[in-house]
């Protein structure tokens, strides 16, 4: 069902945005991942799937576990191959973690997880704090996470902003990283002083990759929603 889409969304998409993908060579050709992205744009996804397409691998994302259930949807979601997780910290939400990534690696599939959890709140659209989905998944299997950073997709729809179809083919770049190196935190896959540390590095390299598309350093620290007074999810408050 993936390449049928593909087929009608990669030239819709193509209309909006010129994408460019840098290294997408080490984007694994076969074999379980975990894509973590930055997320500074609701068109994003649309710009991450698309070039994830042009790299030989069919997107699947990570999506709520509450919406398989919903009828229709929950079947489109099912048939596409993308992976219900529940967003609780609980013994169940665990073993819900656990079940997605054998099944994950059993079919040699990849999966892109947003660490950051929802729209970036960082003023300037620096990566926020992560959430530790992405690393509590790829530990869960042993599957290998590849940071990516994307920027120009706000040209095209900005941050709970309209779209902007005008001018056409602005120029957007993918930045593909190395896996990170989470080793260190395998033994202890489970326990937040091992998810925390290794979000943040996860963080780390997605901000690196992302300074080199914006030719800019990284703020020195992350931004962090709930020393400002924000909600990490919904939209953002004036």
């Amino acid at each position: 069902m993936f390449w049928p889409l593909a087929a009608i969304i990669v030239p819709l998409t193509g209309l909006l945005a010129k994408i460019e993908v840098i290294d997408g060579h080490k984007l694994p050709r076969e074999g379980a991942y975990v894509l973590a992205p930055n997320h500074n744009s609701e068109f994003d996804p649309i710009i991450v799937a698309v070039a994830t397409w042009r790299m030989g691998r069919a997107p699947r994302f990570l999506a709520k576990e509450s919406l398989f259930r919903v009828p229709v949807l929950g079947w489109a979601l099912r048939t596409t191959g993308m992976v219900p997780v529940a967003r609780s910290a609980s013994a169940s939400s665990s073993r819900a973690t656990l079940e997605a990534s054998t099944e994950i690696v059993a079919n040699g599939r990849g999966v892109i997880v947003y660490p950051e959890g929802s729209l970036t709140r960082d003023p300037d659209l620096w990566p926020m704090r992560g959430k530790t989905g992405a690393v509590r998944l790829a530990l869960a299997g042993g599957i290998p996470v590849i940071p990516v950073a994307q920027w120009g997709t706000q040209q095209i729809l900005p941050r709970y902003g309209k779209l902007k179809l005008w001018p056409l083919r602005r120029r957007v770049r993918v930045v593909v990283g190395d896996p990170v190196d989470l080793t260190a935190y395998a033994a202890r896959d489970g326990q937040a002083a091992a998810l925390i540390p290794a979000t943040d590095v996860v963080m780390g390299e997605i901000s690196r990759l992302l300074a080199t598309l914006r030719d800019e350093p990284a703020p020195a620290e992350r931004w962090d929603p709930s020393a400002h007074g924000q909600k990490e999810t919904g939209r953002l408050e004036s």
